[in-house]
């Protein structure tokens, strides 16, 4: 399964695995101070159990009925009306790898999804590589895909087995938004993360209406002699969840540290949402400098919070609430730890986190392996143990 290569501390996971980790923990950092619990009072629905290591969870735009939750192995689940059916809508578990930090990783439903039954997957190869397919659901049947219609639309080499990123989605001008990591190891060693040459270490942005992808033309390295066009963000360790707020439009980054720090970018809307960011990896590792004690900063973007490894070891980012059960969270930003299984949340304003929180109430008893959005903007909280949970008022 997932490996964590970070610390002894963080033996006991291997045998569960770990996507988003990868780093060594080298200590010697100062203690992050405890936030205040959140003022609301909000709790855990359990929506799914028994899972094989569910690593995401979303639904179709406009549909009320079903998530669809991702497995690790290759399979996607649903739940309909409350139950887990017992048949996964798609697995493609032959043609996945599930050792490192691989597996199936992600999945993003067209913005037409109710008319073209398109979907799309994130997932890595038996060789290990990254690959990016749409697959359209079943004819007969819209609760089934259908395995045969699988096309490439991206493939990238994977030199390592971690840091792949994973998350895929669309944006709101409609494009797919695919996070990849810098390709492994530790420290970044081929520089990826800082190389336009690669895709690697990269949010890229492309529009997949016209087979495989077409690069947007103001995408902001199309042109260049050298740099990849797809490129949307860089400078990028593994990004393994990320997300526009569906209100704003705000880019909400997890981006998972290697020896001491954990960060959460953030690039609004009107400052280009991500468009030509450089998010200072492997210059920088949170707001410090990497191997390092000096830097050139010039140009790089910097989180807006950070942790140290006395809180966690593995950010997994998650969403700006938007839904209407709990009006009292719009606006806050949830995001937890693999290792240290919390879950924590802050509100950006005016180009800071404010009203930071923790949520003991929302730990899931286990470790977080993702979190997940509905059609209506309500928001999952998903273990590794195998459980999917709705944040709900209590």
């Amino acid at each position: 399964m997932i490996s964590l290569l970070r610390s002894s501390a963080a033996i006991g996971l291997l045998t569960l695995g770990s996507i988003p980790a990868c780093g060594s923990d080298s200590g010697g950092t100062a203690p992050t101070p405890a936030l205040p619990d959140g003022p609301v009072s909000v709790g855990l629905e359990d929506v799914a159990s028994g899972l094989a290591f569910p690593l995401y969870l979303t639904a179709p735009p406009g549909d009320p009925e079903r998530l669809f939750i991702v497995e690790k192995g290759g399979a996607i689940r649903v739940v309909k009306d409350g139950a887990l059916l017992p048949t996964p809508f798609l697995d493609i578990g032959a043609q996945v790898s599930t050792g490192g930090e691989q597996g199936l990783l992600g999945l993003a439903f067209d913005p037409e999804y109710a008319t073209n039954g398109r979907f799309v997957v994130h997932y890595t190869d038996v060789a290990g590589d990254t690959k990016v397919s749409t697959f359209t659901r079943s004819v007969a049947d819209p609760d089934l895909a259908d395995p045969a219609t699988e096309q490439l639309v991206l493939a990238a080499d994977q030199p390592f087995d971690n840091h792949n990123g994973g998350q895929i989605l669309f944006g709101p001008d409609g494009f797919l938004y695919l996070g990849l990591g810098d390709g492994g190891s530790g420290g970044d060693p081929l520089g990826n993360g800082q190389h336009l040459t690669e895709l690697l270490g990269s949010i890229l942005r492309v529009d997949i209406r016209t087979a495989p992808y077409v690069i947007p033309p103001d995408n902001p390295f199309v042109g260049g002699s050298t740099d990849r066009g797809e490129i949307w963000s860089y400078g990028l360790r593994n990004p393994w969840r990320f997300t526009f707020d569906r209100q704003t439009g705000d880019l909400y980054i997890g981006d998972v540290g290697q020896s001491q720090w954990e960060e959460v970018d953030v690039t609004p809307l009107a400052a280009g949402a991500g468009k030509r960011a450089n998010f200072g990896w492997n210059i920088m590792e949170g707001r410090h400098c990497f191997a390092s004690t000096s830097c050139d900063q010039t140009g790089l973007t910097l989180p807006v919070v950070e942790y140290d490894h006395s809180q966690g070891c593995s950010i997994t980012g998650g969403y700006v609430y938007r839904g209407t059960a709990i009006p009292a969270l719009q606006g806050q930003y949830f995001y937890g730890d693999f290792c240290g299984g919390w879950v924590r949340s802050f509100r950006y304003q005016t180009g800071a986190a404010v009203e930071q929180y923790q949520w003991p109430t929302l730990a899931p008893g286990g470790s977080v392996t993702s979190f997940g959005e509905d059609a209506a903007g309500e928001l999952y909280v998903i273990s590794s143990g195998g459980q999917v949970f709705r944040i709900v008022p209590r």
